[in-house]
């Protein structure tokens, strides 16, 4: 089933299993792999050991929030016949290596971590505890354990990704050349707010899902904040203040200069522009959904899909530990034979 091309530089990205995907996800990372896929050898990770930092009581969750996002990935065209979907825990080399990577990274670069320090803020936790603090050093070893050369992230990432490269080569130079440096992979990242105007986030319930209903997503929009000066449908609107006009520059584009012109001369009111918007993404969100669909009534797809990615992350997982082994002198070849 997979594209076993070799020849390609190889990619490592994913998601926390947090639960489902919305549209933020989509414009942000989704629409970026699907292209990707197609250019390079790209890894998929459901990182559940990462669920972990701030969803500890939780774990009931995981393998349902597994499985939304799998039905995610393909919904929107990530395509298992050419890359590899693979779930973190079912990879043992990763912990491993993690062990490994955590005795190259000191307490006070991780406490230097800007990305660490926001995310616990958001996360509510009252102490931070040592895997979070040290998740970094994880996503080194998910990166490295398929000794990948570029590493897509959003620029509130770009520290986690030098973490790596440092980690990466601090190895390097202690024992011998194992892994490439990999690159961040930067692209033209949109930002979508969520519909309360704030970072979009599960937690805040301020999201659009891909699978939500037709029904949902115009209730959604219906209660999105757009400009708080505006109050009359014939009053002047500031689009560059309204949440729902950047929705609009995300998936209703070649239609986004007209209605940020009627907004702006007052021809527009806020809930004529939102139920147009909700019609739009409702169009856009369909196929989707169909897709959505079709895949869940598979379940032994999605297995098959998982254990054949999981299978060939483990393949070259235990290269790279051999190479680690090797270069560290604890392959122990004189001991066990």
């Amino acid at each position: 089933m997979l594209n076993n091309n070799n020849t390609k530089k190889r990619i490592l990205t994913g998601d926390r299993p947090t639960g489902p995907l919305h549209l933020g996800h989509y414009v942000g990372s989704l629409v970026n792999r699907v292209r990707l896929q197609d250019e390079y050898n790209c890894f998929f990770i459901i990182a559940d050991y990462q669920f972990l930092t701030d969803h500890l009581h939780d774990t009931i969750l995981v393998e349902e929030y597994i499985n939304e996002i799998i039905l995610d990935w393909l919904s929107v065209g990530m395509d298992p016949r050419k890359s590899t979907f693979f779930i973190q825990s079912q990879v043992p080399e990763i912990a491993e290596l993690t062990v490994i990577f955590s005795m190259l990274a000191t307490v006070a670069r991780l406490q230097r971590n800007p990305t660490v320090k926001d995310e616990f803020k958001a996360s509510g936790l009252r102490a931070i505890s040592y895997g979070f603090l040290g998740y970094p050093v994880s996503q080194a070893a998910d990166i490295l354990v398929v000794r990948s050369h570029l590493v897509p992230v959003g620029d509130d990432n770009l520290p986690h990704v030098e973490q790596t490269r440092e980690i990466a080569r601090t190895f390097n130079s202690t024992f011998s050349e194992v892994f490439p440096i990999p690159e961040p992979l930067v692209g033209k990242v949109s930002r979508l707010p969520g519909l309360d105007g704030q970072k979009m986030a599960k937690s805040r319930g301020n999201a659009i899902y891909l699978k939500d209903t037709p029904e949902e997503v115009k209730r959604k929009v219906s209660i999105a904040i757009t400009d708080p000066a505006r109050i009359k449908a014939t009053d002047i609107g500031h689009p560059d203040l309204c949440s729902v006009f950047k929705y609009y520059l995300a998936f209703v584009i070649n239609e986004a200069p007209t209605v940020e012109q009627n907004c702006r001369k007052g021809k527009i009111g806020c809930v004529a522009c939102k139920n147009y918007l909700s019609d739009k993404v409702n169009i856009f969100l369909e196929p989707i959904r169909e897709k959505r669909n079709y895949y869940g009534h598979k379940p032994r797809f999605i297995s098959e899909i998982l254990a054949e990615g999981i299978k060939r992350t483990g393949i070259e997982a235990k290269e790279t530990m051999r190479l680690v082994h090797e270069a560290m002198h604890y392959d122990y070849k004189k001991l066990l034979i």
